[in-house]
């Protein structure tokens, strides 16, 4: 059998019969002639892959694989559980009827499978073409634990305290705005409208229940444990169906008892609304549900509060007469209100460090809410998420729109708010919000544009195909927005709407997932993926898009333990170009050579790539961002300023660095006042010019007591000037380089590392240098003792190994200065130093002899 035979086999049971005893999958449950015993999610797990395969001998290796999906767990997880399922059949391992061992291989299933009883009469034919609806419910399951051997022990008090029990939990759903769906035995069914009540009303029961058991022995007590959950689920006669249902059902097995398990879906839309703790318990792979779920404890914190349930919504209902009564009124004020709106731009939340006057838009503004991920598998919320950024990067793209970034708006994901406080916030007209679901090679999309002025739904609509029709229904979903709001294109944009896609989904997947990593700063990880994407797809534009990003960020931050630096700089460019072969209108790629030209000094040049990159996407804040920085090291910084605005409205909830840029530009304006606050909100990225920003504006002892901060925390390895001037040659204008250079040494920065005090009559000649570079090699160590070998040839060529480090490069001697230069370090920059002797040197330690560098000191001895 295939694997993917076996998934869907596996997917479609719903019980077995087994040796005489049904097995309920769903419930975990097992039961023959009244007994119903409960079996742990992961015994019943074995026993089902067991039972695909009667008879056959089934490896260790091979349950591990396949009941424990991508998890990595002890020998003992798979034994444990098949001690379980011979504890619960009273199988004899011995002499077994159910489950054998096969020594040094695996198990086998003996047992005879069928047993089923007579099939029920045939139920009504279901209403023929009835449309089922559906909707987005907080699920709330809740069982209890250890039920069979409660009632075993004492049937009439169980039931007693279980009645009890399910009074209160029904009392609590009702307190928080829920609904009690049904009753099951022991087990009751609830949904909510927000997942904040759901979990809520599951702790504040939890804790009620425990308050009750306190005094209790520990037999006696009756503890229920939940499972919440939030998903799409089906709607029928009062009744609520669907996988939303049977990954809470699969939850509430994994819980404590006592305690409340909830998925990855509740856990990415509470964020911090709740005094909750989470642990995580990896994914779990859970009956029924064909992709693992993410799952994690809920605990409220110690000696914390919920808050208080929000009114509930039956008391906020008003009788028929009050509302048609107040109908005309409320009508005429609605209708003055939309007409103010409507004449009246929004205006946008105030951005940090800007001037209250905030700019507006009058193009139609709209904000891509993240799409929610209603698929059985919490991992395709990649998915969802790069179907999101892929809406975003097109409609921003057109210049009649006004389009939220990316990084905001995903500032949203699961908190639900109201559409028109989030259009406030944002300062936006229009806000598109949906959903998608991708099970059993297929893709539902459902999208809603809404007009928060007024609340109203101006289009919707629900989009289902086949898997390898993603890209048609993304051009689908652009044109129907671009046709509700009467935007008119260019012929350019019609044309740049089209952009080069792949047609490999895989090569998709594999780009959606680097793009996930990418954006949480996994720069190494994700090439790797964008690679596996090219693999696929060698014409992938996105993809050579994504590597020049990635290997930029690598590079400009020096970051040589995931890739050597001059490796990422050739990177960047070949991604970069093959890019623009592929697409010579893509705006990432004219973003990422503006900066390397800046960083080149290449300052014409920059401008003129940043320019491009905004103006063929005109919403691309970030796009806005980048070319504010090659005007700041171009000495422009008023525009500069001008164009972070712009930044910022785009993206009102931006990255740190947003701030940065800004302070920098008002830095070099000479605002320290407002630079050292832009800096502060920029955070730690940006202490070094935090400190320069107090040193300018006379708060010498707080500028000194931040670099100190920053040495000690090893944030600053190269805490000179020497360093520092080398560091920002590539600036424009020399009195910006020499602000800068003069507000580091306010700040306490020393001219040489670690503050050394060269002896000028212990300085090296030309001559003396020569003798011992040409042909030479030096043996030594840094100051922190690491020890490095140097190597020099006759034709200008040097080597260099640590313990960290392989560098190769060139040097000169330019009077009495060696100057060497690695491609791989110091964003390829030469660095000029003067050799001195060391009169307290010795051969046999090394240190004869002393190189002060901009990063280090090198104390070596010399050897042919």
């Amino acid at each position: 059998m295939s694997e993917d035979t076996h998934d869907r086999n596996f997917a479609s049971k719903s019980r077995l019969w087994i040796a005489g005893w049904e097995v309920d999958i769903s419930s975990h449950r097992m039961s023959r002639a009244g007994d119903t015993i409960k079996l742990e999610p992961r015994a019943v797990a074995v026993l089902v892959y067991l039972a695909d395969r009667p008879g056959q001998a089934v490896t260790r290796e091979e349950l591990e694989r396949e009941v424990w999906r991508g998890l990595v767990v002890g020998y003992d997880a798979l034994s444990n559980s098949v001690a379980k399922l011979r504890k619960a059949f009273d199988d004899d391992p011995k002499q077994p009827r159910v489950i054998e061992t096969i020594p040094k291989v695996g198990y086998r299933l003996v047992a005879e499978l069928g047993n089923k009883p007579p099939a029920p009469p045939p139920s009504e034919p279901a209403e023929p073409n009835r449309n089922l609806e559906r909707k987005l419910a907080a699920i709330f399951y809740a069982d209890v634990a250890d039920y069979s051997r409660l009632t075993g022990e004492d049937e009439e008090g169980t039931h007693r305290a279980l009645s009890s029990c399910l009074d209160l939990i029904t009392a609590s759903v009702e307190n928080y705005n829920g609904r009690v769906v049904h009753f099951a035995g022991d087990a009751l069914l609830a949904d909510f409208s927000t997942v904040s009540d759901a979990l809520a009303s599951a702790i504040a029961v939890q804790h009620e229940l425990g308050v009750r058991n306190r005094d209790l022995p520990n037999a006696s007590k009756v503890q229920f444990r939940i499972g919440v959950n939030l998903g799409e689920v089906i709607v029928d006669r009062d009744d609520i169906y669907g996988d939303g249902v049977n990954v809470a059902a699969r939850l509430e097995g994994l819980a404590e008892p006592g305690g409340v398990c909830v998925s990855g879906a509740v856990f990415d839309a509470i964020g911090n609304r709740l005094p909750v703790d989470y642990e995580f318990l990896g994914e779990q792979s859970v009956k029924n549900i064909a992709k693992p779920v993410r799952a994690f404890h809920a605990r409220l914190r110690a000696a914390a509060v919920l808050p208080q349930p929000s009114a509930p919504r039956r008391a906020l209902q008003r009788s028929r007469w009050s509302r048609v009564t107040a109908g005309g009124v409320a009508m005429v004020l609605l209708a003055a209100v939309a007409i103010a709106i409507w004449l009246a731009p929004w205006k946008a939340e105030v951005a940090p460090g800007l001037p209250s006057s905030a700019v507006t838009s009058e193009k139609p503004s709209v904000a891509v809410l993240p799409f929610i991920n209603l698929s059985a598998d919490s991992s395709q919320e990649f998915f969802a998420d790069g179907l999101t950024g892929d809406l975003i990067t097109d409609l921003s793209k057109l210049s009649g729109l006004f389009v939220i970034a990316r990084h905001t708006v995903f500032a949203y994901k699961g908190q639900p708010k109201p559409i028109t406080e989030v259009a406030k916030e944002l300062g936006v007209r229009f806000v598109v919000e949906g959903s998608v679901q991708r099970a059993a090679g297929r893709i539902r999309i459902n999208v809603q544009l809404i007009d928060a002025s007024t609340g109203a739904n101006v289009w919707a609509d629900r989009y289902d195909r086949e898997e390898m029709d993603v890209f048609a229904m993304q051009d689908e979903v652009i044109a129907d927005i671009v046709d509700t709001l009467a935007v008119t294109l260019t012929e350019v944009e019609k044309t740049r709407l089209v952009r080069p896609r792949t047609t490999n989904l895989e090569a998709y997947d594999a780009y959606l997932r680097a793009e996930a990593l990418r954006l949480r700063f996994y720069e190494g990880d994700a090439i790797e993926l964008y690679r596996e994407a090219i693999a696929l797809d060698p014409d992938y534009a996105d993809a050579y898009a994504g590597i020049a990003l990635s290997a930029f960020e690598i590079w400009r931050w020096d970051s040589n333990q995931i890739m050597p630096t001059a490796t990422a700089r050739r990177l960047t460019y070949d991604a970069a170009s093959k890019l623009l072969s592929l697409d010579d209108g893509d705006s990432r790629a004219y973003a990422v050579l503006a900066m390397i030209q800046s960083i080149d000094g290449q300052h014409v040049q920059a401008i003129d790539s940043a320019r491009k990159s905004v103006n063929l996407d005109p919403n691309n804040a970030d796009a806005h961002a980048a070319l504010a920085r090659v005007l700041i090291t171009a000495g422009e910084h008023a525009e500069a300023q001008a164009v972070m605005k712009t930044a910022f409205r785009l993206n009102p909830k931006p990255p740190a660095y947003y701030n940065g840029e800004m302070g920098m530009a008002a830095f070099f304006r000479r605002d320290f006042n407002q630079a050292q606050e832009l800096f502060k909100k920029a955070g730690y990225g940006y202490g070094r010019w935090l400190a320069m920003a107090y040193a300018e504006f006379g708060r010498i002892d707080e500028a000194r007591a931040e670099m100190d901060k920053l040495r000690e925390s090893g944030f600053v390895l190269f805490g000179n000037l020497a360093y520092y001037r080398t560091l920002y040659a590539h600036f424009k204008r020399g009195e910006d380089l020499e602000l800068v250079l003069g507000a580091l040494k306010k700040a306490g920065v020393p001219e040489w590392p670690y503050g050394y005090q060269p002896v000028a009559e212990h300085q090296l000649n030309e001559k003396s240098l020569s003798e011992i570079t040409l042909e030479h090699t030096w043996l030594g160590h840094n100051s922190s003792g690491s020890p490095f070998v140097q190597q020099f040839t006759n034709d200008g060529r040097v080597v260099f190994r640590s313990r960290a480090s392989l560098l190769t490069g060139t040097a000169q001697i330019r009077t009495d200065l060696l100057c060497i230069e690695f491609p791989g370090a110091l964003l390829g920059r030469e660095e000029c130093g003067y050799v001195y002797r060391n009169p307290e040197g010795r051969v046999e330690d090394q240190n004869e002899y002393v190189r002060v560098a901009i990063g280090d000191i090198y104390y070596f001895s010399v050897k042919p």
